[in-house]
Parts: structure tokens; sequence; C-alpha cells
């Protein structure tokens, strides 16, 4: 075996680290013995940088400059993080491409800088356990994070010192270290519950060979959003018990307070895991002592509403992998928050099963990412991970229609091509959109990226053979490449977006494709045929400039009226079936003019048009964006 590897679960709440020894996955301690580093960063004003458990316990003592669930705001923009905002002690600002950022001090930082120092940190303790230098790692995702937060994991490994590699999804690494690809064939369902992010995946494993059916989450639900939910109870509770209740309000509390808030929540949680009661008591000052008790019952009412939400996207996905409960040989239980008992039972009713926690809940990730780095580095056990990609994946064609190559829920590593051709003479470049959606339309969808391709040499339109390609790695990112065939000039691009999506916002975008399904499909429909109808009258106006005296008198009026109907029908009509009769009817007229003249012009418009019933056409108009 080659030089180590290491495995990295950078969690919101803890970040942890992995090898993969002759015995098997070994999780590392630091020299306190403990395996778990939590994501905590305090930033002192003296430039001092505390990491880990020392800084979560002081964070109440300095609590706008030590930073927690960082997790939460990679790939984020400020926008998609406005509930953090009010209830974190710490400022969150927006950033370049109004990217959410963290500010301390006059330091302005970045999600992906503080995940590099956590990496760092869990970097030099796998360093100083191992005795030996470390510079490679793989690094486990949730399922859905999309690429912008992929990117952006990549890029704090970068920032630490490590090559990344492998980006691996959360629940595909529970499932390797609970040595799932052994078995011969089973279909599993891994539950993942962690401190910020959910996610379930749907595998099937088969001599070693996982396949991710289908993956579905919500980036931003985890133990933290159960611990807002103590906190906002015992700010209703404070409201009731004082007269001037309304002033006492978490959000308007100063930032040590909101941290001591969140501590005493995160206590009373995992208090309730275990024992029927927690109790809290707040000394307010001038007199007044909040006491309350809770009981399991009450809190489980609190964060029923939550869990719920991830039974919602495990029956998703469920129905995206075409299979039912019945179907599901294993259940993994993944991430700390599924220690709480309401979601196990839930989880249990969901998929008619009890589910599987024989591993610890808060190693079980990491134990996988070291399984991962050890096939990597060159240990025996053969493993061969296929997990899918969230959206689909494509390009503005003519008229705004989404020509979509890679569909949603394909198999990863992935790659698909699809040849364009030009709209307009003499065309020397093109500008490519990407975008990511389920809608028919790209004002429906998100876009990712833009590239342009330049020095094609001038050809009529329809000439130009550009092909597109998408290939998904097996990290998940994406790249892009064009390449007109005729004269070899290619141009490429990694896709990196300025914010990502948020899981509400995927599932909008699916549940959005089917409710509008028939609208979109119409829309298209007709996109395309305005663009061969457009392609045919241009064919037809090229041929009657040498028709000379070929059409009779009668054949060039009928010609004419059909011509100039074709074009009113193109402009106005909203129905596809009008504009492609008008379409044949004027290429019908035009029958009469000699075969040559025909075949000289139309076969280019053909060959167009069959380009365009692959990829549809790109909107090409001298350096106009697609």
């Amino acid at each position: 075996m080659s030089k180590t590897i290491l495995g990295i679960d950078l969690g919101t709440t803890n970040t942890l680290a992995g090898v993969f020894l002759p015995t098997g996955p070994t999780v590392l301690a630091g020299s306190d013995g403990e395996t778990t580093l939590p994501s905590v960063i305090a930033l002192h004003p003296d430039g001092t940088i505390v990491i880990g458990r020392e800084a979560r316990d002081h964070a109440v003592e300095h609590p706008t400059h030590t930073i927690y669930s960082v997790k939460r705001l990679v790939g984020k923009t400020l926008d998609d993080v406005a509930n953090d905002v009010g209830v974190l002690p710490y400022s969150i600002v927006a950033g370049p491409k109004n990217l959410a950022c963290i500010a301390v001090g006059e330091q302005l930082l970045t999600p992906q800088e503080l995940s590099a120092m956590l990496l760092g940190e869990i970097r030099r303790r796998a360093e100083d356990a191992l005795g030996e230098t470390i510079t490679e790692a793989v690094i486990t995702v949730p399922a859905y994070f999309d690429d912008a937060q992929r990117q952006a994991t990549r890029e704090a490994g970068r920032l630490a010192g490590l090559t990344v590699r492998r980006i691996v999804n959360e629940p595909t690494a529970a499932a390797l270290a609970y040595g799932l690809d052994q078995k011969a064939d089973a279909t599993i369902a891994v539950y993942d519950l962690g401190g910020g992010t959910f996610d379930i995946s749907i595998l099937h494993v088969s001599e070693g060979v996982f396949q991710v059916l289908s993956t579905n989450g919500d980036t931003r639900l985890g133990g933290d959003d159960f611990d807002r939910a103590l906190i906002d109870w015992i700010g209703e509770q404070m409201r009731e018990e004082f007269p001037d209740g309304q002033a006492i309000r978490p959000e308007a509390f100063p930032p040590a307070t909101r941290q001591a808030l969140r501590n005493f929540a995160e206590a009373m949680k995992i208090q309730l895991s275990s024992e029927p009661l927690a109790s809290i008591e707040i000394d307010l000052g001038e007199g007044r002592l909040f006491q309350r008790t809770i009981t399991r019952e009450e809190f489980e009412t609190l964060i029923a509403e939550l869990v719920e939400h991830t039974l919602e996207h495990c029956r998703q996905a469920l129905a995206d992998a075409k299979l039912t409960p019945a179907d599901i040989d294993e259940v993994v239980m993944v991430g700390g928050s599924t220690r709480v008992p309401l979601v196990r039972e839930r989880v249990g009713d969901c998929f008619e099963a009890v589910p599987y926690t024989a591993l610890n809940p808060d190693e079980v990730v990491a134990m996988g990412a070291a399984v991962q780095a050890g096939v990597l580095a060159g240990a025996s056990r053969d493993t061969l991970l296929l997990d899918v990609t969230p959206l689909s994946l494509g390009i503005e064609t003519l008229g705004g229609a989404m020509g979509k190559l890679i569909m949603r829920n394909t198999t990863i590593p992935s790659s698909a091509s699809e040849t364009f051709t030009t709209y307009t003479d003499g065309q020397t470049s093109v500008d490519i959109n990407i975008f990511q959606g389920e809608r028919e339309l790209i004002q429906d969808c998100r876009e990712l990226g833009r590239f342009q391709l330049r020095g094609i040499p001038p050809m009529p339109a329809g000439a130009p053979r550009i092909k597109v390609t998408f290939i998904i790695d097996a990290n998940g990112i994406l790249n892009v490449s064009a390449c007109e065939m005729r004269s070899g000039q290619a141009a490429s691009v990694q896709v990196t977006p300025t914010y990502g999506l948020t899981a509400n916002e995927i599932d909008t975008m699916v549940k959005d494709s089917y409710t509008h399904a028939m609208a979109d499909m119409t829309e298209h429909r007709l996109i395309d045929l305005r663009n061969e109808a457009h392609r045919v009258l241009t064919a037809i106006d090229k041929a009657l400039e040498n028709a000379g005296q070929i059409l009779t008198e009668s054949q060039r009026a009928k010609l004419d009226a059909a011509v100039a109907h074709c074009q009113n029908v193109v402009r106005d009509s909203q129905d596809p079936n009008e504009v492609d009769a008008a379409m044949r009817a004027a290429n019908d007229a035009a029958t009469p003019l000699t075969q040559q003249q025909m075949d000289e012009v139309l076969t280019k418009a053909m060959k167009g048009r069959r380009a365009d019933q692959l990829g549809h056409q790109i909107d090409i108009d001298g350096d106009v964006s697609v």
C-alpha cells in the first residue's frame, strides 16, 4: 500500500479523520483522546486562532468571534442564510457576488477559508497520531450538496494544503463503513441527519459495486434546527412569565446570551435523547430567575414537523428509485441527530423496518471515508462507487429553450454529448450558457455558468457542427466543453457557480417540472418549430434568388402567399400545430423549384434541422449571448 490518504468527515458539528489500516478503518484520536474535533473556530483580536473543544467551551465568553455551523453557509448567498443571521451570535455579511461571509473585527472570511482551518487542524492531529506528513485526502459531503458546495469543499481542501483525491457522498461513506459493500446483493436506505444537513440515499450494492439509485434531502435541516426549536420554546415561556415578556426575545439578546441559549438547548436535546425530562435555569438579572422543565413528549411535539419533513424526502427518494419500503433490505442511521428517539421511531415506521444502528453515528462517515481513502491508496478491498446527480444539466438553445444533456438521477461519473449548429451566416463565435433544472425553458432553471467558443471559420448557417460535451467526474464536479468539428476550434470550462441551490429550491424545481410538464413541452415544441420554419423560409429565399423563370406566375403567387402566411403564423401564433402546418405548406409550395437548386440550399438547412432534433439549436447571432 502506498502513502496514507486521510479520510475526512467535515461536519457541521464535528470534524473527524480516519485511515485504513491492515485491521480495517480506524477513526484517529487527538492528544486529548477524543476522536471528534468540534467544528468551532475562535478568532481572537490578538490574532490567535483556537480550533475545536477549547473554542467551543469558551464560546459564551467570545460570542462574536467564535464561529460554528459554517457548513450551513458553504456555497450560499446572504439571502439563502437570512434565517441564520438573526440567531447566530457572530456577524454574517454579504461578500463577493453576495456570497455569505463572516465578519470578525476587520476580517472578512469566506466559509471555504474557515473550513480550511478545520481541515488544517484535523490534518495536523492525524499527522501527530501517525507520525507522517499527510498531503492527500478523501472528503465527504452531503449527498444533496450541489456543484457550488462541492467546489467550495474542494477549495477548502486546497487551502488546507491537501490534494482532494475524491469527494464522497456521506450516505455512501456510511454504507462502506458498515461493510455493506461486501454484500452479494442488497438495497439499502441511508438516513443521514447531522448537525446542519439531512439527506437520504437509496443504494443498490452488488459484490462491491455501489450504485446510488436516488438521493434527496435538505442542506439546511439538522440538529441545529432541533436546538432552535428549543430556543424558540424557551423564548415563548419567558414572554409568558414576565410582564415585559415581549422585550425578551432570543434574537434581541446580546451575542453572549444567544450563545448561552444555544448551549442550553443543545444540552437539553442530548439529555432528552436518553432521559424523560430536562430542566433549564437562566438568571435574567434584576432578581428574575427563569426555570422550566420540559418532557421528552413536549420536545417531540416541537420537532415533529422537522422530522416529518425528513420523511417526505425519504418517500420521494423511494419514488425516484421506483421502490417501496418492502424493497429495502437495510436502513442505516447516520449522524448524531439520529440518536433522538423520535427520529429512530419515525424512520422505522417509514421504511417498515428496524434501523441499523450498530456503529457510532458520529464516526461512521469518517470510517467510510477511510475505507475509500484506503482503496485509492491501494488497499485490497475492491469497491466501486456510483453516485447520481440530483438535477438535470443542459444549455440554453434558440428561443430560450433548455437543451438537457444529463438527466436528473443519472449515475456519475457520467458524460453526454450533443451536436448543435448555427442560426446566422458567417458566425465566428458562440456563447454557451449552462443551466440546471427540470423545466423546459431556461427562464425556469438556474444558470450555472457560461463560456465562449471563438475562432469558428465563417460558414453558412447550419454548416458548423458544434459538439457540446458535459462530463461529471466522480466527485460530482461538472466540466463542459465545445468543439467545432470541422475546424477543430475548442473551448471548455469547469463550472464554478457563484452560489448554490438550497434543497427547497431543488425540490420546488422538481415539483414544478411535473406541474408544468404539458405547458412546458408545448412551449418547447413551439420554439423548435419556429426555429425550423425560419430555416425553411431562409432556404426558400436563397433558392428564389437563383430561380430565374423556373416558376410559372401561378406557382410564384402560390409560393409567395404560402411564405407570407408562414411568416405571419410564426410571428403571431401560439399553436405548434398551426406553425407546423404553415411551414409544411410553404415547403410544399416551393416544390416546383429545381431539385438541383433546392438540394444545394435546403440540404444545409435540413442538416441544421437534424442537429436541432438531436439537441435543439444554439441561439447564435453575431456575438450575442446564447
